[in-house]
Order: structure tokens, then C-alpha cells, then sequence
């Protein structure tokens, strides 16, 4: 499992850090001694002056402080691969070899508290990651059929299993609220401060906490299968991939030593000064190059899923600087995608509950929103539905389904028309479809009876995230939808769109995206993750919103905003340029450190000893460089404000005339 992978990992390089540690002390101690040693008035009085016993004692401390890095080099060299702390172990062995045991072992210390540091530094970019996710829930108290409880391993669960959670306790597993009340705090899920309130039906996540009333939960997704553990995989993964500066740096690498001894050969030849060729060897070791990608990657991976922004490929983060373009579909992105019915328009002599009920059946097996609202105001209004003996999703178009032995067809008004129902029955002006609307047109066995009007909101906080991309210079930012014209271009005026594309097929999408890209775009696509697949793929950048217990959202896009705020995508673009910023920052600042301490070596302005020191500086200026991009975006945190509380579609208020 992803989790006793991450602790095993953890706990390894916990030891290795522990036992480097003993190392650096007893190594240290040893080399301050000897320094002790060598004192004359020190020297004379416990040694008779001999200086056999301070050579002794740096020798024993130089050994074992630079033994883990020839060591560790040797084991590099012989599994093919060139490291670049071979430099270091040459400089180490030719310290040692020309009788200057102190300062081996002075350089050894400071190299491996170097190591040491980066070490530490790996292991809580990784701890902060499990601790940001609160990777196992410790407990599950399981419900059994004679009333009563047992305390269970949540990895024992299974799905319909029923669980108690009380206030205070993480909930075990992704499942469905069966009774009571509470709020849940789904930080570690959808970078959400705020917390949630749930009752019966409400959808819950794994590692989110219970923080008011007790809740019983129907178990869904266990173990690595909840969406905390598809998330805790994904983000392991891109801890591991590379982009592609970090594969240029590593193209370059195998001839960095050779260079390095080439030009450390040339200055002993003219100098010959073995001092200066030491200190060229322990300078030269990059090791604020080979920290300076990984480090604002790993800290800006971190920095996003701490927001609830899952980001699959380190790469994306580069990527998204770049992007001139933003494609959105409307429905469940720039607005709440809670469709409400507000009208009913029967045809001539059909009665709207027949109506209703007709394509409330039809649609009863849809997980559409449009159909859930349909079906929530049908069952509202007490009305029988039958279930559809047969029924068929035609994407962009509508329902064909067969209720009670006869075929009902709920879409578009254009593909019902293509089905050869006849519309002439509402002619009548008054049967005009209004403004603004998204309408639904049911036929059943051919004849037409009548339309539905649905209306969704747009979400609040859709506006200020746009014009904040556009202030960003994104040049292009597109709303598409299958929704009719009027109601696109309501939508559009309201969120500011510089075009809108309307009454389009999946197919068209793919069209527009294609079009925008062959302009020199880079394109973001932005959907909801249910039929904006072959869309999402096309883009550069895919992104998936509120994808918290969504499979198939969580698969599609490259990145996933595990809720609906759309003030993530501005966020996005800003992390990206920041943590690139961080990124040239730490290049160019270790190739001017590595550049001026060469020259100063080989002009002998700078020693061994210094050299290793100002070595160990630029590696931790280059970790804490990184770091800053950990709390980048809080703001966003602060910023977030409670919205007022918005109701199931099967109770909001509806119009039906």
C-alpha cells in the first residue's frame, strides 16, 4: 500500500539520517581532538610533544567521516552511473594521501552536514506530505446487526459496511451519510477551510475529520480505493517524475566530473599546489545545482495540495506559465451545475404531471444533472415513476428510454425533431420558449407533450477568478456548452467571456480546442469531468473540477481541483510562474557560487576548509529558497468566506405553471 510504502520509505532514511548523524559527532569529536592534540603547550604536556597521536586522531576522524562518502561513490561508479560526489571522495582521498588528515576530515564534516541537511530536508518534504493527507484513519468502529459496535482496522472495511463516527473522530472511509448531522472538515480533501455540513445522503471522504454530531456512514470506497488514496498515489507519483529541465541538467551531468578533473589536473600542473586541487575538487561538488529543481517542485506540489489543487505530473506545474487560453464548459464549472426546473409548458390538452411523470421516468436512470433535476421535482411533487425497460444516453442530444411499452424521448428540441415528433401542436406564440431558459422537450410515442425549463446559477466567485486570469494575460477565454444560445450567452455576459460557443456536440469541443491550438494557443480545458473527456484530451492542460469521489474526473484531466473554486485556476498560474522564478533563482544563484569558488581555488584565495563551509551555506540557501513556496496562496485560505447555505435540488422552491 501507498501508505506503508511512504512510512517504510521514511522510516529508512530516518535511520540512515540518525546513523549519518553518530557519524558527523564521533567523526567531529575525533577531528577536534586531534586539533587539541596538535597545541604545543597540549602537545607537550600529555604527549611529550609528539605529534604522532594528533596525526592518529585525525586520521581515525578523517576515515570515518569520509569513509559514507567514498563509500557511496564507489557504489555509484560501480553500477554505472557517473555521480557528482565523486569529486568529493577524490578530494577526501587525495587530503588523506598527502598527510593532511585535518583537513580531510574538516571537509568531510562539513560535507556530510551538507548531506545531512538535504537528507532532512527530503524527509520532511515527504512527512509534510503525509501529514497534509492524514494518510490511515487509526480507527473504524464498524455497526453489527444486533445494534452494537466493533472497533475494526478502517483497512478492513468493506463497501456496505456501516460505521459510526462521532465528533472528533476521522472519518474511515468514502461512503454515503445514512442519519444524523454534522460538519466534516474536508480540508485534507478539497483544500477547503471551511467546513461542510452533511446529513442523510451527503457523500463523505476518507481522512476527513467529524467535527459536530454523531453520523452513521454507509461505506462506498475502502483502503486505496477512497479518494484520499487515489490521491495520496497520485501525488507520490509526481513526486517522482521530472520535468524537463531537470532531464537537461541530468543530460549534462556525465560531463560535469570529467570537466571538473580536467580543469583540477591543469591547475596541479601549474601550481603544482595539491591544497588547490583539493579545494577545487570539494567547490565543484554542485550540490545547490542538483538541489535547485527538486526542491521548489516538491515544495510547490505540496504548496498545491494543501489548496486541494492535485497535480499529477510535476511537469504540469512548468506547463501551466505558459498557457494563452482557457476553454470552460459551462454547466457544473462556471456555474453550480444544480439545475432547478422553474417551468412546465404542456402541450394542448396534456396534463403537466403527465408530463413530469413521463420524463421523470425516462431520465430516471441518468446521473446527468439536468436529469436529476427533473427527477428530484417529479418526486417532489409525489408523482409515480416507472422504471424504463430500456434507455439510452445519446451525449449533446437527450434520452431515449421505453416506459411501460412505450418509447419517451427527452432532449433537445433540433434531435426530437430529427425523430420525426411533430411540433406544430405548439405553434401558438404562448408556447414560445423563454429567454434564458434551458429547455427540455418530451414526446412519447411520437407525440409531443410539451417542454421543461430548467435555470442554473453561476457560481460567485466565477467572475473575479476570470477577470483575475485575464489581468494574468490569458488571451483567450472561451465558454463552450450544449445549452441553447440565449442561455450561453447570459452566462457569458455575466462571467465575461471574450467568445461563446453554443448548442455544441462533445465532437464540436474537440473542434474549437484543436482551432485555438492550431493559433499558437496553449490551452487549458476546464470541465466537470462527465462528458468533457475527448475536450479535456485535447488540451495541453486538462483540468477537472470538483472532483472529490469522482473516478472518472479524477482520471481524465492532468490536473484535478478537488472542489469547485474556481479562484484555483488564477492560483495555478501564479504557483506555476513563482515556483519557475524559484527555480532560475537556485540555478543561477549555484552556478555563480560554483563559478567564483573555481576561480578563487584555483588562484588559491580560498581554502579547503572555507571552500566546504561556503559549499554547505549554498545548499541551505537553496533549500530555504525552495521552502518559501510552501505557504505560497494562503491567502486563499483567508479570504474564503462562508457562502449562504444552498439546498438539494430536491428541495428547492419551483415555479411550475
Amino acid at each position: 500500500m501507498a501508505h506503508d510504502v511512504l512510512h517504510d520509505s521514511i522510516a529508512k532514511q530516518t535511520g540512515r539520517a540518525s546513523m549519518l548523524i553518530v557519524g558527523i559527532l564521533l567523526g567531529g569529536v575525533l577531528v577536534l581532538c586531534s586539533y587539541a592534540a596538535s597545541i604545543p603547550a597540549v602537545s607537550q604536556t600529555l604527549f611529550a610533544g609528539n605529534r604522532l597521536y594528533s596525526d592518529m586522531l585525525a586520521l581515525a576522524g578523517a576515515v570515518l567521516l569520509g569513509a559514507p562518502i567514498v563509500i557511496h561513490a564507489a557504489r555509484t561508479l560501480t553500477r554505472g552511473h557517473m555521480h557528482m560526489d565523486e569529486l568529493v571522495a577524490l578530494a577526501v582521498i587525495a587530503a588523506i594521501a598527502g598527510g593532511k588528515y585535518q583537513e580531510a576530515g574538516i571537509v568531510a564534516f562539513f560535507l556530510l552536514l551538507a548531506n545531512l541537511i538535504e537528507t532532512r530536508t527530503a524527509l520532511g518534504a515527504r512527512a509534510s506530505i503525509e501529514e497534509l493527507l492524514k494518510l490511515s484513519p487509526r480507527k473504524a468502529n464498524r455497526l453489527i446487526p444486533d445494534g452494537g459496535e466493533e472497533p475494526v482496522d478502517p483497512r478492513d472495511l468493506q463497501p456496505g459496511d456501516l460505521v459510526r463516527v462521532r465528533p472528533g473522530d476521522d472519518i474511515p472511509a468514502d461512503g454515503e451519510v445514512v442519519s444524523g448531522t454534522s460538519s466534516v472538515n474536508q480540508a485534507t480533501i478539497t483544500g477547503e477551510s471551511l467546513p461542510v455540513d452533511k446529513t442523510a445522503g451527503d457523500e463523505v471522504f476518507s481522512g476527513t475529520s467529524n467535527l459536530a454530531g454523531a453520523i452513521d456512514i454507509k461505506v462506498t470506497r475502502a483502503g486505496e480505493d477512497t479518494t484520499l488514496g487515489r490521491v495520496r498515489k497520485l501525488i507520490l507519483q509526481a513526486e517522482q517524475t521530472r520535468i524537463p529541465i531537470m532531464r537537461l541538467i541530468d543530460r549534462y551531468a556525465g560531463w560535469y566530473t570529467p570537466t571538473i578533473l580536467m580543469l583540477a589536473a591543469t591547475v596541479l600542473f601549474f601550481t603544482r599546489d595539491m591544497s588547490r586541487v583539493i579545494t577545487i575538487l570539494v567547490v565543484a561538488c554542485p550540490c545547490a545545482l542538483v538541489l535547485a529543481v527538486p526542491t521548489a517542485m516538491v515544495a510547490a506540489l505540496s504548496c498545491a495540495a494543501r489548496l486541494g489543487i492535485l497535480i499529477k505530473d510535476v511537469s504540469n506545474i512548468e506547463q501551466a506559465r505558459s498557457l494563452t487560453a482557457f476553454v470552460f464548459d459551462k454547466t457544473g464549472t462556471l456555474t453550480t451545475g444544480e439545475l432547478s426546473v422553474t417551468q412546465i409548458r404542456p402541450a394542448p390538452d396534456v396534463d403537466p404531471a403527465d408530463l413530469l411523470a413521463a420524463a421523470g421516468s425516462a431520465e430516471h436512470r441518468s446521473r446527468h444533472p439536468v436529469a436529476q433535476a427533473v427527477v428530484a421535482v417529479a418526486e417532489k411533487a409525489r408523482l409515480t415513476l416507472s422504471d424504463p425497460s430500456e434507455f439510452e444516453e445519446i451525449s449533446g442530444r437527450g434520452v431515449r428510454s421505453e416506459v411501460d411499452g412505450t418509447p419517451v424521448l427527452v432532449g433537445r428540441r433540433s434531435w426530437l425533431g430529427e425523430q420525426g415528433v411533430d411540433f406544430s401542436t405548439m405553434s401558438d406564440p404562448k408556447y414560445d420558449e423563454p429567454e434564458g431558459l434551458s429547455v427540455l422537450h418530451v414526446a412519447r410515442g411520437g407525440q409531443l407533450l410539451g417542454w421543461i425549463g430548467l435555470e442554473d446559477r453561476t457560481r460567485p466567485e466565477a467572475r473575479a477568478a476570470i477577470d483575475e486570469l485575464r489581468s494574468s494575460g490569458i488571451r483567450e477565454l472561451v465558454m463552450v456548452t450544449g445549452d441553447r444560445r440565449s442561455v450561453a450567452h447570459r452566462v457569458a455576459r455575466e462571467m465575461g467571456c471574450t467568445d461563446v460557443q453554443a448548442e455544441v456536440l462533445p465532437e464540436d469541443k474537440l473542434d474549437l480546442v484543436g482551432a485555438l491550438r492550431r493559433q499558437g494557443h496553449q490551452v487549458a480545458v476546464v470541465g466537470d469531468g462527465v462528458n468533457d473527456a475527448p475536450a479535456l484530451a485535447a488540451g495541453d492542460l486538462s483540468i477537472v473540477m470538483g472532483a472529490a469521489g469522482s473516478d472518472v474526473a479524477i482520471n481524465a484531466a492532468t490536473i484535478v481541483l478537488m472542489n469547485n473554486d474556481l479562484r484555483r485556476l488564477p492560483f495555478l498560474i501564479h504557483l506555476s510562474r513563482r515556483a519557475i522564478g524559484v527555480v532560475h533563482q537556485n540555478l543561477l544563484f549555484g552556478v555563480s557560487v560554483i563559478v567564483m569558488l573555481l576561480v578563487l581555488a584555483s588562484l588559491g584565495l580560498v581554502t579547503p576548509v572555507v571552500g566546504a563551509m561556503l559549499h554547505m551555506v549554498a545548499a541551505a540557501f537553496v533549500i530555504f529558497n525552495s521552502a518559501r513556496l510552501v505557504r505560497f496562496g494562503e491567502q486563499l485560505h483567508g479570504d474564503e468566506t462562508e457562502e449562504a447555505p444552498r439546498l438539494p435540488a430536491n428541495v428547492e422552491a419551483v415555479a411550475v405553471t
